[in-house]
């Protein structure tokens, strides 16, 4: 993955959040419980997060199989999240944990890239 198409990916993944946050809070507070409507948020909340360390990877030149678990793991934790709670069907909730270990490896594997020190020195930390 390009570092330009981590880029558009992030933004566009922001975008959707906060569309769907947005969505969440207004259009279906009333129509969901409260217990879907926080699977719904925690959805959100966890694409917020790896979309920006989509931009983090992309500005800091990081690695792109980070960026690949990534956006699988939005895609899969997230989206198994928001299905869940839109159609009640408990199936969804067997994808999640699949996502999860993706934003894990994702995570795992910018800490141990041979760039991991060079993105350090980048932060300057």
């Amino acid at each position: 993955m390009t570092f330009a198409v981590m880029t558009r990916l992030g933004a566009g993944l922001m975008f959707l959040a906060v569309g769907l946050g947005a969505f969440g809070a207004h259009a279906l507070k009333s129509r969901l419980t409260p217990d879907m409507l926080a699977v719904f948020e925690t959805g959100v909340r966890y694409q917020v997060y790896h979309a920006l360390a989509l931009l983090l990877l992309a500005s800091l030149r990081g690695p792109s199989k980070a960026a690949w678990c990534f956006t699988a793991g939005i895609a899969l934790f997230s989206g198994s999240l928001y299905l869940l709670a839109l159609t009640g069907v408990r199936k969804w909730g067997a994808v999640t944990p699949i996502g999860g270990v993706l934003f894990l490896a994702g995570w795992l594997i910018l800490l141990f890239s041979r760039s991991s020190s060079s993105l350090l020195d980048r932060l300057n930390i």
